[in-house]
């Protein structure tokens, strides 16, 4: 590992705003009142890297409360960083594996959950690791509040197709999709946040695919 990610690492464990594995586990059922110190609504972006849109999310909505989640400590640094330079109280991180998701947020406790670009896991061998695979969804809906929101977006198609295959495997309601999102009347302030990820598709005229569902 380079002595820049290890910097991040280092500093990333004093930061007010970070709860690293099994320390997050206190907090369970209880992020807005013991984490954030209030009752605001809780929203969660899954595999998050580098945090941008859990920071502008928590720019645009104070009256929401934003938890960013990766594995990658040297990821999570940026956004938690900026967010505490910046003074964006209403945004957290956790370093966890989102396969333990159940074991740090209690039954409807979520609103919405955000998924941006996260790794397609393309090979057949990997469905399990990919963030929309049924077991995931069971997941996701547990802990979030009757008709709380899911979102995707992504560049990959193969994995938006896989989505809505669960989708439709499933029966769940889809609110909104799109396989073109700039191309759409759906783009408004909120999906066109973009991440360092997306910023390099469109530069080369990806398409970036969305859809939000309830369950």
């Amino acid at each position: 590992m380079g002595k820049d990610k290890l910097r991040k690492f280092a500093e990333v464990s004093t930061f007010k705003n970070v709860v690293q594995l099994d320390a997050g586990k206190e907090y369970k059922g209880q992020w807005s009142s013991k984490f954030f110190g209030n009752d605001k609504p809780l929203i969660l972006e899954l595999a998050c890297g580098k945090g941008e849109y859990t920071v502008n999310l928590a720019k645009q909505f104070p009256d929401y409360n934003f938890i960013g989640i990766d594995y990658k400590g040297n990821r999570i640094w940026r956004g938690a960083k900026t967010a505490l330079e910046e003074g964006i109280s209403n945004v957290g991180f956790l370093r966890i594996q989102i396969e333990t998701i159940l074991e740090h947020f209690a039954a409807q406790e979520i609103a919405e959950i955000w998924i941006t670009f996260p790794d397609p896991q393309p090979q057949d061998s990997r469905e399990k690791k990919r963030l929309t695979n049924p077991k995931f969804l069971e997941r996701y809906k547990y802990i979030l509040k009757d008709n709380g929101i899911m979102h995707l977006k992504t560049d990959s198609d193969g994995f938006y197709a896989y989505t809505m295959e669960q989708i439709e495997a499933l029966k769940l309601p889809v609110r909104k999709q799109t396989t073109d999102l700039y191309h759409s009347d759906l783009v408004d302030d909120v999906l066109s946040i973009k991440t360092y990820y997306e910023r390099k598709y469109l530069a080369v005229d990806k398409n970036i695919n969305y859809v939000s569902f309830t369950f």
